[in-house]
């Protein structure tokens, strides 16, 4: 049982769709995807099983417009979304949560508690289409 918390900006900026021309769509397309996630096992980045039990998805920029779906606990970061997502991680970690944080940002991960569970966005979004969470046409 894990808490996803996704680095909405790091996830979607990883493929060159024309993201840029409207973050706060393109947000919005990766929240209706991880909505599907909640209570679904995944393969983790390990190769074992990782089941969900909730997804935090931290947006920033522009990006924070997004609809937030049913499903998805969206921060909206007033600054850095760095700093959201370390600050998220830390609250769920002192409950004992275990958490799988998804962002290739290598600074970010440095700042993560040592132990904490980190993927990148290739992994998240192969984890998304094998479990039929296609992006819109």
């Amino acid at each position: 049982m894990s808490v996803l918390i996704v680095d909405a900006a790091n996830v979607v900026g990883s493929r060159p769709d024309g993201w840029w021309r409207d973050r706060a769509g393109a947000a919005e397309r990766l929240l209706g995807r991880l909505a599907a996630v909640p209570g679904t096992t995944l393969t983790g980045p390990d190769g074992g099983p990782v089941t969900c039990t909730e997804v935090v998805a931290v947006v920033e920029g522009k990006a924070r417009e997004a609809a937030a779906p049913d499903g998805v606990r969206v921060v909206r970061a007033p600054g850095s979304g760095d700093d959201a997502i370390v600050a998220s991680a830390e609250e769920l970690a002192v409950d004992g949560v275990p958490l799988l944080v998804v962002t290739a940002d290598r600074g970010l991960r440095s700042r993560l508690q040592p132990g904490t569970a980190v993927a990148g966005p290739g992994w998240l979004l192969a984890e998304l289409d094998r479990i039929g969470c296609a992006p819109p046409a």
